[in-house]
């Protein structure tokens, strides 16, 4: 009996955590937690109900990716664990990589340069991981076709297929009927 009182309360804080309530269903899984301590899908919806207050579309995003893993991935939980905990520490180095100019903080608003952010990559090491960590926060802000290519093939060889083609579905007009861009497709779809 036990068990279907927790899936109840997991289900009310999940309806609360989806439309957007996020004071209250940081409330529910506090007190699923009071009585399971151990259950980790309560202790995500804290962290992300927590995130929810500050930032509705990054809660939004990761609950959704966590939803998606949680049953392919044993380690769904660390996963997202560590992205919560890498997302303060990448905000903050995108800030201070965006703050560098008031112009281009202007510019380029909740966005970070291509250039930045492959700088970004440089140092911590992972396009994956740093394109990770940033992917429900920022926008990578790219300003020609060269950066277009280089970030499409760079999702591609990093298993960002599906996010890769979208990006080719929602650009190629803009590049019109540029070969290199068409190419892309082979690319993405030929691995």
């Amino acid at each position: 009996m036990a068990k279907i009182n927790q899936e109840l309360l997991l289900e009310r804080a999940e309806r609360e955590f989806l439309k957007g309530d996020y004071n209250n269903a940081l409330r529910s899984y506090g007190l699923i937690l009071k009585d399971y301590p151990t259950l980790d899908e309560a202790k995500i919806g804290v962290f992300l109900s927590d995130l929810g207050v500050e930032s509705e579309e990054e809660a939004q995003a990761l609950f959704d990716y966590y939803q998606v893993i949680k049953d392919e991935q044993e380690n769904a939980v660390d996963i997202i664990d560590g992205m919560i905990d890498n997302l303060d520490s990448s905000k903050k180095q995108i800030q201070e990589l965006l703050l560098d100019s008031v112009e281009e903080q202007v510019e380029y608003g909740d966005g970070i340069r291509y250039s930045d952010f492959l700088a970004l990559v440089e140092s911590r090491g992972s396009f994956k991981k740093t394109f990770e960590d940033i992917m429900f926060s920022t926008k990578v802000v790219i300003t020609n076709k060269d950066e277009f290519i280089d970030f499409v093939k760079q999702l591609s060889s990093e298993g960002f297929d599906e996010m890769a083609l979208g990006y080719l579905d929602a650009s190629t007009h803009l590049f019109g009927n540029d070969q290199d861009v068409l190419a892309l497709y082979h690319v993405v779809s030929g691995k």
